[in-house]
C-alpha cells in the first residue's frame, strides 16, 4: 500500500501546484514579502517530503491562540510525535539553515508543544522529538533543491526524545 500512499501525495502536491499557478495567473494571490513567501514554499515542500517518507502529518503551522510563535509541522512517525520547524533558505550561506534555531526559538518550540500535547485526548501522552528541517530552494522554482532532516535539539529538562509523564 506505499505505493497508493506515494501517488496520493504526488497527485496532491501536483494539484496545488497546479492551483498556485493558476492563483498567481488570475493575479488573486495576496502580495506578502519574499521572505514569508519562501517559508511558505518551504514548509509546502517540507510537508510533501515527510508524507513520501512515511509520516502522518497532522498539523501545520499550529498556534496556540495566547502564545506567541507557530509549530511549523507536526507528525506521527509510528507512536512518536515529532514536532518540526522548517527553515527554508533561497541560498547557502556559510551556517547551515538549522542554526537559525537559537535557544530562544527552542523554548517557544518547548513551550508550545507541551500546549498541544494538552489538546491531544486520552490520559497518557505520546513521546515527542524535535526535529529541525533545513529547506534549500531554488530561486524561481517550486521545486526544493535539498531537504535535510537535521539533528534534534533538546535542552534542559527536556531530552530529544522524551515521554512526559504529565501533561
Amino acid at each position: 500500500m506505499a505505493w497508493r500512499r506515494q501517488i496520493e501525495v504526488r497527485g496532491l502536491e501536483r494539484t496545488l501546484a497546479a492551483l498556485d499557478w493558476l492563483a498567481a495567473r488570475l493575479g488573486k494571490t495576496p502580495a506578502q514579502p519574499e521572505h514569508l513567501l519562501t517559508g511558505i514554499e518551504g514548509e509546502e515542500a517540507a510537508y510533501f517530503h515527510l508524507c513520501r517518507k512515511g509520516y502522518h502529518v497532522v498539523a501545520r503551522r499550529w498556534s496556540a491562540g495566547n502564545l506567541p510563535g507557530d509549530l511549523d509541522l507536526v507528525a506521527w512517525q509510528g507512536s512518536l510525535l515529532c514536532v518540526i520547524e522548517v527553515k527554508s533558505r533561497t541560498t547557502r550561506d556559510f551556517l547551515p539553515a538549522e542554526t537559525a534555531v537559537d535557544g530562544h526559538k527552542r523554548r517557544v518550540l518547548r513551550r508550545l508543544a507541551r500546549r498541544y500535547l494538552l489538546q491531544l485526548p486520552g490520559e497518557t501522552r505520546p513521546q515527542v522529538r524535535f526535529d529541525i528541517m533545513s529547506v534549500y530552494l531554488e530561486p524561481g522554482q517550486r521545486v526544493a533543491r535539498q531537504l535535510d532532516l537535521a539533528g534534534k535539539f533538546h535542552g534542559r529538562g527536556w531530552p530529544a526524545v522524551f515521554s512526559p509523564t504529565s501533561p
